[in-house]
């Protein structure tokens, strides 16, 4: 991940696809430097929604050694952020709010599971939803974004 250009049988594929080379692997070559502290292991990734799965590392507890609402939020924002980038649109989206609720803790040590999806693609905006969850289906945060579109031209296929 860490060379969105990168060559894959030496044909031009869609972000989609170039993703799609990834799932069950550790995110450690992700193209976002958090994502790579992250290092969760994609799951799924399709037209619009995502899965990473994350173990709950020391380095992202709080002192009462649970998920820190801040790493969290970042899960989240990351996850999403990724899935708006593998929509293959011409420039990049920045996110320009992320409301997070936390609702039940995650132990340092315990697996959860980030799960995107893409509620409206506009234009110019484009909302999303974000929840993590416990392997038991217990939802940990949730999140909802909006990220607008900037600038930055972005390639389209990797070749």
């Amino acid at each position: 991940m860490s060379n969105p250009e990168k060559s894959v049988q030496n044909k031009s594929v869609t972000r989609l696809e170039y993703l799609h080379t990834f799932i069950g692997q550790p995110m450690q070559e992700s193209f976002s430097p958090v994502g790579r502290w992250l290092n969760g292991t994609l799951l799924d990734i399709q037209e619009g929604t995502m899965k990473v799965e994350f173990l709950v590392r020391e380095d992202m507890s709080n002192p009462m050694g649970v998920l820190h609402g801040g790493i969290a939020a970042t899960i989240l924002d990351d996850v999403v952020g990724t899935m708006v980038y593998a929509l293959g649109r011409e420039f990049a989206y920045t996110s320009v709010n992320l409301n997070c609720d936390f609702l039940n803790p995650a132990k340092t040590g315990e697996t959860v599971i980030a799960h995107a999806k893409v509620v409206r693609a506009g234009k110019n905006i484009i909302h999303v939803e974000g929840v993590i969850k416990n392997p038991d289906g217990l939802i940990i945060a949730k999140c909802s974004s909006n990220l607008v579109q900037t600038g930055v031209k972005i390639p389209f296929d990797h070749k």
